[in-house]
């Protein structure tokens, strides 16, 4: 037991200096892909067919979550503004949620467990088939072959997954505030404008945009350097996700903090 107490410092120190290794190896991956961004003819085509598939996988799932979300909130809110006496806010406090956190970070998890799981499972077959390794033989960087469209086909179908949010959801939030209970549409829509910027639909799809970038970027790197074997496979598949929604959600924090320090609320 005291030989067991006495490892556990050493054990620590080694899990810390890993995770750190990996966060290094994991923002290379993301420089690298972004470094040779301006080279289109490269990439260009990867970008447009996995655009595509992402939009594929995720355009279904984004609208069977969204509208019960914005319907969940809608009748939550509702039922607190109906005790308080403030039914004509629910609609800025529905279109303020929708659009300042809930939109960015529902297009992130989708992206990243529906495509992000994608790109892990089939950037980790290329990984065990040592087509990466045939790659980098022939002369052929595999990071600004497959890294780089995958970053930017990710990044634009999460700010358009986020734009798909904020609509279904508020028109959820709508059906079940205004026809089922009974809150006027001018009241809705007017409290909707009061709460709101235009910086903030800004600041919510640049944070999809960068969310999708870190989705993508943690999904190839997991799937790169995934151990040899299916299960090498599945393991680095339930790493990237469980990482990107560790990540996702930091940065997600910190964007917020600044956004609200360069930009004050109105109220």
């Amino acid at each position: 037991m005291a030989l067991s107490l006495n490892k556990a410092p050493d054990l620590a120190r080694r899990r810390v200096g890993r995770a750190l290794d990996e966060t290094g190896l994991l923002c290379v991956t993301l420089l690298e892909g972004l470094r040779r961004t301006w080279d289109l003819r490269q990439w260009w085509g990867e970008f447009v067919e996995q655009c595509w598939f992402l939009a594929r996988v995720t355009s279904v799932p984004v609208m069977l979550i969204a509208v019960p979300l914005g319907a969940t909130i809608s009748l939550q809110v509702g039922d607190i503004a109906r005790q308080l006496g403030a039914q004509s806010g629910t609609g800025a406090l529905l279109t303020a949620a929708m659009i300042q956190q809930v939109a960015p970070l529902a297009a992130a998890l989708l992206v990243s467990g529906v495509g992000g799981s994608a790109i892990t499972s089939d950037m980790g077959a290329r990984n065990i088939r040592d087509e990466l390794a045939a790659m980098e033989v022939m002369g052929i960087n595999p990071i600004h072959r497959l890294v780089t469209p995958r970053l930017w086909a990710a990044s634009t179908v999460s700010g358009l997954l986020c734009s798909v949010v904020i609509l279904a959801g508020v028109i959820g939030g709508y059906y079940f505030n205004v026809i089922q209970q009974g809150v006027s549409p001018g009241a809705f829509f007017d409290g909707a404008t009061t709460l709101l910027q235009f910086s903030d639909l800004m600041i919510t799809l640049f944070k999809a945009w960068v969310f999708g970038f870190i989705a993508a970027a943690v999904a190839c790197y997991m799937g790169m350097n995934c151990d040899y074997g299916p299960v090498g496979v599945g393991r680095a598949v339930n790493r990237a996700v469980v990482v990107t929604s560790i990540v996702v959600f930091a940065t997600n924090y910190i964007l917020t903090m600044i956004y609200q320090v360069l930009f004050p609320p109105r109220f």
